[in-house]
């Protein structure tokens, strides 16, 4: 028999689950333990790391003034107990305040929402190209197992984990932007381009929002190459663990079954072996979409992309603590997010998780 992971999904019938919403609501308050457990991991390794932030945001002749150095300190609240100054940060990180950079001196807020949309729109074209190719691939390569496609796709898979995501970025700015001049350089446009109203942050959509079609296209060419790089990782994790999953479910009855019937082997892969495959699939993929959103420090400094990346590289050159610990959050909270979305996926897709809530 077919395994009751092909059964039809019905909306309705899933939210009527008694056990959804106290799933829902139980997962959400673990998350917010999380998220504060987070904070004081973070807050706890960012006073230890060495160096002194006053004197790395201040200056050599600043840093030599005892009253500048104290004017600085009482200012970003550097002159109280460590204690204190973690049971500010929580008390305004609950109004939404992360506090004040030391190096931009503005808001942390007001830097993360200008810099993550620029890393959220390079992250989110990686990880759908990952996940098309990855699947493509992962699945060829189960279905011809120990022959030709199989062996290159997996040379191409390995070859993809391997390589150190910083290594790749340089090798392909240089080929493709240097000696091949395909791509258009770094950046998120052009030099005196004029941006996109700002609607969403990420400038294909804001151009597509705008009708504006030549700005749309330029984006694009800027955005292909970075996420192409970031995602090379993700393509190889993702084939592999497809080609795994794929290889399981082709040796189940059922679908020696279903091939017996003389269903098309498209039909069969499509019908009776990737739904199946998607929960171990769902998993890497959630976790490969938060891993670009964290990782995309290396590919936005060798671009030049002014995304989280950026900010989070010039917060740890600078020692800016709350610049740090508002990065860390957001990463946090990706995370979090995606694992959250994977849990619901999971009861989605596979019924005898749904009757467990129950």
């Amino acid at each position: 028999m077919e395994p009751v992971l092909t059964d039809r999904f019905s909306p309705m019938k899933f939210f009527r689950g008694t056990g959804f919403i106290p799933f829902i609501v139980k997962r959400i308050l673990t998350s917010f333990l999380l998220i504060f457990g987070v904070t004081f991991i973070a807050f706890s390794i960012t006073q230890l790391v060495p160096g002194d932030p006053v004197a790395a945001n201040l200056g050599q002749s600043a840093y030599s003034d005892p009253e500048i150095v104290a004017a600085f300190e009482k200012e970003f609240g550097l002159d109280q107990p460590v204690p204190v100054q973690y049971l500010r940060y929580i008390q305004n990180l609950s109004k939404g305040n992360f506090g004040i950079s030391l190096s931009s001196k503005r808001p942390v807020l007001d830097d993360l929402k200008e810099y993550f949309p620029a890393t959220m729109e390079i992250a989110l074209v990686a990880v759908v190209l990952a996940l098309f190719i990855g699947l493509i691939f992962g699945t060829i390569s189960a279905v011809t197992r120990d022959r030709l496609p199989d062996q290159i796709i997996r040379v191409f898979s390995l070859t993809g984990v391997s390589m150190p995501t910083f290594w790749t970025a340089l090798v392909a700015f240089y080929i493709f932007f240097f000696l091949l001049g395909w791509a258009p350089g770094t950046g998120r446009l052009q030099p005196g381009a004029e941006a996109p109203e700002n609607v969403t942050g990420l400038f294909t959509i804001d151009a597509l929002i705008a009708g504006d079609f030549a700005t749309f296209r330029e984006a694009f060419a800027y955005l292909l190459l970075p996420a192409i790089v970031l995602a090379i990782y993700a393509v190889g994790v993702l084939t592999r663990f497809t080609r795994a999953s794929v290889l399981e479910i082709l040796g189940n009855d059922y679908v020696r079954t279903a091939r017996s019937k003389g269903l098309s082997e498209f039909t069969v892969i499509r019908r009776h072996v990737l739904r199946p495959a998607l929960l171990a699939i769902i998993t890497v993929a959630g976790v490969a979409f938060a891993s670009l959103m964290a990782g995309s420090v290396l590919v936005e400094n060798v671009f030049s992309w002014p995304g989280l990346g950026q900010y989070a590289y010039r917060a740890a050159v600078g020692l800016d603590l709350p610049g740090i610990m508002g990065v860390s959050m957001v990463v946090a909270t990706v995370y979090i997010t995606m694992n959250l979305i994977v849990d619901i996926l999971y009861r989605v897709i596979d019924p005898q998780l749904r009757k467990g809530d129950q």
